[in-house]
């Protein structure tokens, strides 16, 4: 079934009320412009009351009602909240917590992935609303549960992750040798002695091989359940997509991984009021890759207010409109939100809407959703399905992230997040576009490759990063990179490991700074002329081949003058390193060096764009659409004589001039003509 549209809309809540208020919100939501409504994500316990009872009457007066007032329909199985009467009865349903505590009934994404209770309930509603809906001209879209991310330590888990860890390493002295279990002397002779890192045993924090393999086995214990869901509503709907949402940049779940099983992926997007826009964008554009580059959906935002953080700022005028296109800037063909009604009690009561506590239209958040409502029908499906061309990605890693934030040293302020976001920043500044990527994607079409902190060198890594850089590729890697391999072992040879002869270098020893220390780096020629501090890893580096050159050195301690910043030619590429954490001012200065080396430009050549003017490119067989967004206090001018090309409003369709006056959270959308 083929996106004709942007979708516009969100969750509905109808079992929180009586069934005539429908009546009153579909008016509300044709105003708004609302075209698709999401359902039933929590009503788990009013479609099945009791254990053979299933209760679809109402769902189906809701939906017939929503589709003869032309609103289309995202189903979701509500399995993210089981019913009370089940945990009561099945209490291997509920989830174990690090401590060995087992749950109660209550909050949600509650229960046991391994619970095979839990699969046998879920899979079967599932089919239930397969067989009932598959074929509902309103359904255009299928909804997989809520935000996994479940973690359980419970016995059955236990004896799951054993098996999970036979078919990965098929032999005991396989998985001893892995996991280096002569450690402390953990070396165990048979699979039942396998005991799951949690806080009973303290392995979650001491003993990483473990902890990261068991990741790994609640990715797949996750997916697993999405996957039983999915199978099935495929075969009633195999032409209707099928997604879920997850929940922003969640550390427990691979989400490169996860993604791969859906048809397109979705997340929720709820920044928080202090984020710099550059931080938005990257999680829009990480979104983007975990489908390798293709459009996906925000499936939820707050309309205004949220309530989950300690303070719960209102957006301003402008900003909800601002939002929704920097989402559709970065790949999104949807804008949704939770929620269309307001709760009006729970943990959520406070959580915007649509429609508010007041129950009517006459409000300014009503007001600005129906405003972005009638610019999505007027762009109706001009921009659907259109992708970015970028020459410039940043490789994304789960496991890296996992491995990197576990390790017992050398800083527990280790924060990949924070190391990817500051390169990514750079490009930002610039307008210059990036993609996220993982090592299974293909990078031949890239020109730039940045690797932020690379800690864990995974099998076929290095070989694929050599490739890169020999065929003529741009590499950046930098500090507490190609140390470990997939189980967290130090491969003997010294660091950076496989990475050494691209980097043509040695790290003898990384120092570890304090929070209140820091160091310089000390550069001579453009663009590092000067000092630059830097601070948290330092390393002590040295020069293994003779046409390695050394950018920087250090100008602190008694590596003082050692290289700090490097760059070996390899093949027809060149790789470089900063065997440091540094300012934000020097990675801006590096990746300008890189980006004018290779010839990266930014998005759309246009004179005196000052800090603060995003400007990001999707095309199709529509066309080229560049997005303009300000992030800037007052009114901003943008010339647009010098990128050569003409323009219209996509939303209005009237020509645009040389010139574009932009104020304070304005937003365009051009189309080139």
């Amino acid at each position: 079934m083929k996106q004709d549209k942007i979708y516009y809309g969100g969750d509905y809540n109808p079992d929180q009320w009586p069934e005539e208020i429908l009546e009153q919100d579909i008016p509300m939501f044709q105003k708004a412009g609302i075209n698709l409504v999401t359902l039933p994500v929590f009503s788990w316990a009013k479609l099945q009351p009791s254990e053979e009872v299933y209760c679809f009457d109402w769902l189906d007066r809701v939906i017939d009602r929503l589709w003869r007032a032309g609103i289309s329909v995202c189903l979701s199985t509500p399995t993210a909240a089981q019913p009370a009467w089940m945990s009561r009865k099945y209490p291997d349903m509920l989830p174990v917590d690090i401590s060995g505590l087992r749950r109660t009934h209550g909050k949600r994404v509650n229960f046991c992935p391994n619970s095979p209770d839990y699969r046998r309930f879920s899979t079967a509603i599932a089919e239930k609303m397969g067989e009932r809906y598959g074929k509902h001209p309103a359904v255009v879209l299928w909804h997989v549960a809520n935000e996994y991310g479940t973690y359980c330590y419970c016995p059955q888990c236990e004896r799951k992750f054993r098996e999970w860890l036979k078919d990965r390493y098929h032999t005991v002295e396989e998985l001893n040798a892995r996991w280096n279990l002569s450690f402390w002397g953990h070396t165990v002779y048979d699979w039942d002695e396998v005991v799951i890192p949690s806080e009973r045993n303290d392995d979650y924090r001491f003993y990483q091989p473990v902890y990261l393999d068991y990741r790994r086995f609640m990715t797949d214990s996750n997916l697993d359940c999405f996957r039983a869901e999915y199978n099935i509503l495929k075969k009633y709907s195999p032409d209707i997509p099928i997604t879920t949402n997850i929940s922003g940049f969640i550390q427990q779940l691979d989400q490169m991984k996860f993604c791969k099983h859906v048809d397109i992926a979705g997340w929720d997007n709820y920044p928080w009021p202090t984020d710099p826009p550059a931080r938005v964008a990257m999680k829009h554009d990480l979104m983007r890759g975990l489908k390798q580059g293709k459009p996906y959906l925000m499936v939820e935002q707050a309309p205004s207010q949220q309530n989950w953080q300690p303070y719960n700022v209102q957006k301003r005028p402008g900003e909800l409109r601002r939002l929704s296109y920097q989402a559709m800037a970065h790949g999104a063909d949807s804008v949704m939100y939770f929620q269309m009604r307001q709760s009006v009690a729970g943990v959520e009561k406070f959580h915007s809407a649509l429609i508010s506590h007041a129950g009517h239209e006459n409000t300014r958040v009503f007001r600005e959703m129906s405003q972005i409502g009638r610019e999505l029908a007027a762009l109706g499906g001009q921009t659907v399905g259109a992708v970015s061309k970028n020459q410039a990605a940043i490789l994304f890693d789960w496991d890296n992230w996992w491995a990197a934030e576990g390790s017992n040293g050398p800083s527990r302020d280790l924060k990949y997040l924070e190391q990817v976001e500051k390169y990514y920043t750079a490009f930002y500044k610039r307008n210059i576009p990036v993609d996220f990527v993982s090592m299974e994607d293909d990078l031949s079409g890239y020109r730039v490759l940045v690797t932020p902190m690379l800690y864990m060198v995974k099998p076929g890594c290095g070989e694929k990063l050599r490739e890169f850089v020999k065929k003529g590729g741009t590499l950046l890697t930098t500090v507490f990179s190609g140390i470990v391999d997939e189980n967290d072992r130090v491969p003997v040879g010294g660091y950076p490991g496989e990475l050494s002869d691209i980097l043509g270098i040695w790290v003898e020893e990384t120092d570890a700074l304090r929070p209140e220390q820091s160091n310089r780096i000390v550069g001579k020629e453009a663009p590092f002329v000067g000092s630059f501090s830097c601070g948290l890893l330092c390393d002590v580096i040295h020069l293994t081949a003779p046409d390695t050159e050394a950018l920087c050195v250090f100008g602190e301690d008694y590596y003082k003058d050692f290289p700090c910043v490097t760059c070996h030619p390899f093949g027809e590429g060149t790789a470089y390193y900063v065997g440091t954490n540094p300012e934000e001012r020097f990675a801006d200065a590096l990746i300008g060096k890189i980006a004018g080396e290779r010839g990266l430009r930014p998005v759309l050549e246009a004179s005196e764009i000052p800090e603060g003017i995003e400007i990001t490119c999707r095309e199709n067989e529509n066309g080229r659409f560049y997005y303009l967004l300000s992030f800037r206090k007052g009114e901003t001018a943008v010339n647009l004589a010098r990128s050569g090309k003409n323009f219209i409003n996509a939303v209005t369709g009237e020509k645009v001039g040389d010139s574009l006056l932009m104020k304070e959270y304005d937003c365009f959308l051009l189309r080139e003509r």
